[in-house]
């Protein structure tokens, strides 16, 4: 199988695949590359971010930039998802989305974290051949793209993800035996790799990382 990247495509065609790449909540907000906002997780968003800390027992980041109309607030207009699994792995999602007569317009942004473990996660596919169903399994996130240090950690980029993070640039980190991703999708306004590789670049300088707490804060 030839595996697909987004560097390997040219932008116009990366909008043209992106366009229904992942799904969201409407809005009438216009996005922006850059939006003023606290350095650090602000006070607003901290609680849900504790409260997930405490739930897995692990440390969590809480961001304090997001790319606009985004804020970072679990359960806030632009929340999307959050959901823990049992081995308390989690996904915590925040999406805009706006559809116009030319096409449309999204900012997805995913955070995971595998608390106790460190390997890449893997993720179940199928394919239909020969009148029959085959399953197999394949590397969550894949195409590494080397590495950089930014927000003090030191992060592989990858291209070529899977599930809510398809279409995504993801950045993957380890700290005390856990992995930790966030990723981008790659759609209008921010059209390519390298404008949401900027976009990261800052939620990553922006990342303050918060302790489980024995008495809920």
């Amino acid at each position: 199988m030839k595996k697909l990247t987004l560097a390997s495509l040219p932008v116009l065609a990366v909008v043209a695949l992106l366009a229904s790449g992942c799904g969201g909540t409407a809005g009438s907000s216009k996005a922006s590359e850059v939006r003023a906002s606290p350095t650090k997780c602000p006070v607003a968003w901290r609680a849900g971010w504790q409260k997930l800390a405490n739930q897995i027992r692990a440390s969590v980041y809480c961001p304090g930039w997001m790319p606009s109309p985004l804020d970072g607030k679990i359960g806030g207009p632009r929340s999307n998802g959050r959901y823990v699994d049992p081995d308390r792995s989690y996904l915590v999602s925040f999406v805009w989305q706006e559809t116009n007569a030319t096409g449309g317009s999204e900012v997805h942004v995913n955070f995971r974290g595998y608390p106790g473990r460190t390997k890449i996660p893997v993720c179940r596919e199928s394919n239909y051949t020969a009148g029959k169903q085959h399953y197999f399994t394949i590397p969550c996130f894949d195409d590494p793209r080397g590495q950089h240090k930014v927000g003090g950690e030191t992060v592989t980029v990858y291209t070529v993800n899977q599930d809510a993070d398809q279409w995504h640039v993801l950045y993957a980190w380890r700290y005390k035996g856990s992995l930790y991703t966030v990723s981008e999708h790659v759609a209008p306004p921010f059209p390519s790799a390298t404008l949401v590789m900027k976009n990261l670049d800052r939620v990553m300088r922006s990342l303050q990382r918060l302790s489980p707490q024995t008495t809920p804060a």
